[in-house]
């Protein structure tokens, strides 16, 4: 069933999005538990098989069928990886570092993770929103959340954190046409803290700007949520929403998590399949902090 359709040129930030699954947010039963399709090949690794959470927001979300092409880049991510590796994407719209804990999320995945199984963290999108309480985070609050909740007591229980700095927004220079650095002081609070923590770091800030800067701003319409009218059933007249990503720029996001992953050394690199490994990330760009 179609949903009501977000108004032309509004940028819709700030919509409150849910999860495939509902009511059944803060278990593992729709929460985006995916395993990568059993025809592909596993790694060179062939590492036991092991599980990726993820908490985010709603640019990672897993999103049902009633929004499509809308998806998130944790809902494409399964793609990226040989069966090995299983994707359990707890990210869902509208939460910042702060309220994913407040709620109960980050405590669902702590009472399921195991030894092993990593935690890739990305938030600053709701963090951000000042005009929002209920989500608004201080940068100084967000790097406390992201050492004290998610990277040690995640280490604690034997898992992996991995810090993911806030992807880019369609926001540009519109003399220069490039892309502008999106909620720059929870980018650099979470290089900050990965550094300190000497946790894995994917600073998929800076990915996302360099690929949006190489496709340029026009051709950036189609990675995000910009839709014409008539376009999709579910947004009958259409959307301009440079925050979301439609099936194709989600896909692209993934993409750049996973060629990050396979640079860091880490337990599930190897799990990485060749097609996304493909053009691998700057040095310096994705790294181990």
């Amino acid at each position: 069933m179609a949903r009501p359709a977000t108004p032309p040129s509004i940028d819709v930030t700030g919509r409150r999005r849910f999860l495939a699954g509902g009511a059944a947010a803060l278990g593992l039963a729709g929460l985006g538990l995916v395993r990568a399709p059993a025809a592909r090949a596993a790694g060179p690794s062939a590492a036991a098989a092991t599980t990726l959470y993820i908490a985010s927001d709603s640019t990672a979300q897993t999103y049902s069928a009633s929004y499509h092409p809308e998806a998130g880049w944790g809902q494409l991510l399964p793609r990226c990886f040989t069966p090995a590796v299983t994707v359990a994407n707890h990210a869902i719209g509208g939460r910042s570092s702060r309220s994913f804990i407040e709620q109960g999320r980050l405590a669902a995945i702590h009472r399921a993770i195991r030894p092993g199984d990593h935690l890739f963290v990305q938030f600053g999108h709701n963090d951000a929103t000042v005009s929002r309480p209920e989500r608004y985070t201080p940068p100084a609050d967000y790097k406390e959340y992201l050492r004290n909740d998610y990277i040690r007591a995640t280490r604690a229980r034997g898992a992996t954190p991995v810090v993911v700095t806030p992807v880019s927004r369609r926001d540009y220079n519109p003399s220069t046409g490039r892309f502008n650095v999106s909620f720059p002081a929870y980018v650099a609070a979470a290089k900050a803290v990965a550094a300190e923590e000497g946790v894995p770091l994917i600073d998929l800030s800076a990915l996302s700007r360099a690929y949006l800067d190489q496709i340029g701003v026009e051709a950036s319409k189609k990675v995000f949520l910009w839709l014409a009218a008539g376009q999709y059933p579910n947004f009958p007249n259409g959307v301009q929403d440079n925050t979301h990503f439609q099936e194709y720029g989600a896909a692209r996001m993934a993409r750049l998590v996973a060629q990050a992953v396979a640079g860091l050394g880490l337990a599930i690199s190897g799990e990485v399949v060749p097609a996304a490994r493909a053009g691998r990330p700057r040095r310096g760009v994705a790294s181990s902090a």
